[in-house]
């Protein structure tokens, strides 16, 4: 590749003011650059052609004066527009000056992309028919130029400094990202919303890229070849070079972009002795992709490390980090661990992508009477509302959830968690260290010297934090947690094992919620089918049970990567506290007599609630028995 690849000149003759109508050149004016603009049917101010001043002279500029330089408004034009703003300012309707301009008429909204993009420093470009060399158009491979909505224009490789158009000024994160995906210096310039969309179509629509072409590029790349049989004997330099690769960079760019885009939850990266695996999971389910070059794993493992700030030379100690990112608008935070193992290290990106997880009671798919139940539980003054379940059900979504209902300027909340999963504004969050001594116990502690009303312990694990947050809870604050039992009645018998007294139990504990995830079946593919003898056994059902029932399942289609499944479902049971159950918790009844006790004051198991989705044609026999267990 050249060391210089310039910006190709623009085919169409005319810009800026010229696509108004005013027939001056492209790029009149100070700065020297062609302009996308033109009013329409704006009014036009007195005084000759626009032009376009140097960026330099509009930078950080008020927005008004910014537009009166462009040539587009006149100081009473602008006066006007603020007098209209003051008056809906009157009325409680804050509307942004820009948009009162362009709603009285005076500019059209490309004349406010380009001065908002000028007042925050960029230049502004016309596309036009340009042509972008095959060169630069690799460095940004289809799949992320179209998430980010943006187009190389030219890559100087001595300073690696990529030039790359983006169609909203409002969508500068996007500058941020491509330095830590792909490590270049990046320039961005502003272009009509249009001609982004043209280019986007011309080069890369018809050119997606699969991962099967990525690998077999990387097959063909010498200097990734010359590290088949290296095994660990690569020096650090080689690795920071390797890290660097352009086909490493674009891979673990393709397998990241296809990970937020199938909704995946973690994505694998695990070494053995003869290949190098790659697995997303989806829905609770590993599956396995293309797998690349085995002699790659270490190039790989040491890019996610640089983007995630990371020891590269580091290969005998496990490392965590993370990678902030803003695909599509919204803020994606990847949880990297990397863990040495007997072949290399193994690296497992967490993806916590805010746009897939919506914080709201209502969204989370309870049942209307689990959810009412629940939601008496959470308005109670003070008390210990507990959430149990295996790793992964999602007991803190529902308890950011719970959260982010009772979060308001009235109440206090603080959490204590490992790791601060979402940030929720309004909530004050503290990351949990134990390697400097800052445990859930001595956190607790501190937190109750903040005058909270609200309080979430991340999980009580030993009979310390069990006992302070119990006495919390019993100086009148309402306490959050999550305990690891399979259903909601063993929460007694676990914390009993903890240590904690009968009468702390009897006297603190409001309720617990049983959780479970099962996936829902795909919508799109949905049909009725006749389950077998042996499926309905495994229910622990009788054929009379089932009489007048429609059972189905997922064919399999594009939609849900031929597996039958879309999505999850939330297998509740809601365990609620009285006082004769607390006194058989005084006088240390069995977990079946709780059980039992609970189900006669109306709590519905795990396993019933499956079998109400399986009825509803929500979700599979096979997830119900997998996710649940028959109560004794």
């Amino acid at each position: 590749m050249a060391d210089q690849i310039q910006i190709p000149k623009p085919g169409s003759g005319t810009a800026g003011a010229a696509s108004a109508g005013h027939g001056a050149p492209a790029g009149a004016g100070g700065s020297g650059k062609p302009v996308v603009g033109g009013a329409g049917n704006a009014p036009k101010p007195p005084g000759g052609p626009n032009r376009m001043p140097p960026v330099d002279q509009l930078r950080d500029r008020p927005l008004g004066r910014v537009l009166i330089k462009m040539g587009r408004l006149t100081r009473e034009q602008v006066h006007q527009a603020l007098a209209v703003q003051n008056e809906q300012r009157a009325k409680k309707i804050n509307t942004p000056i820009g948009q009162v301009l362009v709603e009285m008429g005076m500019i059209t909204q490309k004349d406010l992309n380009i001065a908002l993009a000028a007042q925050r420093g960029y230049e502004v470009i016309d596309l036009g028919n340009r042509d972008i060399p095959p060169d630069v158009l690799k460095l940004i491979p289809p799949q992320m130029a179209s998430v980010y909505r943006v187009v190389p224009l030219a890559y100087n490789a001595s300073t690696n400094n990529i030039t790359i158009a983006l169609d909203s000024p409002d969508n500068f994160r996007v500058v941020d990202d491509l330095k830590t995906l792909m490590g270049y210096k990046v320039t961005a310039c502003i272009a009509d919303s249009d001609s982004l969309a043209k280019m986007l179509h011309r080069y890369y629509e018809t050119k997606q890229e699969s991962l099967a072409d990525m690998m077999a590029e990387i097959g063909g790349d010498e200097t990734l070849a010359a590290l088949q049989n290296r095994g660990d004997s690569i020096d650090l330099e080689t690795l920071k070079d390797l890290a660097e690769s352009n086909p490493v960079k674009r891979l673990l760019n393709m397998v990241l972009m296809q990970a937020i885009k199938e909704r995946a939850s973690d994505v694998h990266f695990e070494p053995f002795e003869d290949e190098f695996k790659m697995r997303y999971r989806i829905d609770g389910v590993l599956y396995e992709m293309v797998p690349p070059p085995k002699y790659i794993a270490m190039a790989i493992t040491s890019r996610i490390k640089v983007m995630a700030n990371l020891d590269i030379a580091e290969r005998r100690l496990p490392q965590d980090g993370r990678i902030p990112l803003m695909v599509g608008g919204q803020p994606v935070d990847l949880r990297v661990a990397v863990l040495p193992t007997i072949f290399g290290e193994s690296c497992v990106l967490r993806i916590l992508d805010r746009a897939n997880v919506s914080l709201d009671l209502e969204k989370l798919g309870m049942r209307d009477d689990d959810l009412r139940v629940f939601r008496q539980l959470i308005d109670k003054p003070n008390g210990i509302v507990l959430v149990t379940g295996p790793t992964g059900s999602g007991k803190t979504t529902t308890l950011y959830s719970a959260l982010n209902e009772l979060n308001s300027p009235e109440d206090k909340l603080i959490t204590t968690e490992d790791p601060v999963e979402y940030d929720i504004d309004g909530i004050v969050q503290v990351q949990i260290r134990p390697e400097i001594e800052l445990t859930f116990a001595k956190c607790l502690r501190s937190i109750l010297r903040q005058d909270p009303d609200i309080i979430l312990v991340g999980e009580i694990r030993d009979k310390e934090t069990a006992e302070i947050a119990t006495q919390a809870s019993l100086t009148g604050h309402l306490v959050f947690s999550t305990l690891h039992t399979n259903d909601a009645p063993s929460s007694i018998a676990r914390l009993l094992d903890l240590g904690v007294e009968p009468f702390l139990i009897t006297a603190t504990l409001e309720g617990v919620l049983a959780q479970r995830l099962c996936r829902r079946i795909c919508t799109q593919c949905k049909e009725e089918y006749k389950p077998t003898e042996e499926q309905i056994m495994e229910l622990e059902l009788m054929p009379e049970d089932i009489k007048g029932k429609s059972f189905f399942r997922g064919r399999g289609c594009g939609m849900c990567n031929n597996t039958g499944y879309k999505g999850r479902l939330a297998v509740c049971e809601i365990m609620i506290l009285d006082d004769e159950m607390r006194e058989m918790i005084m006088s240390h009844a069995s977990t079946n007599l709780l059980r039992n006790a609970a189900r006669k004051r109306g709590m519905r198991t795990l396993r019933q609630s499956g079998l109400i989705g399986i009825f509803e044609g929500l979700t599979t026999i096979e997830e119900v028995v997998k996710q649940t267990i028959v109560e004794e």
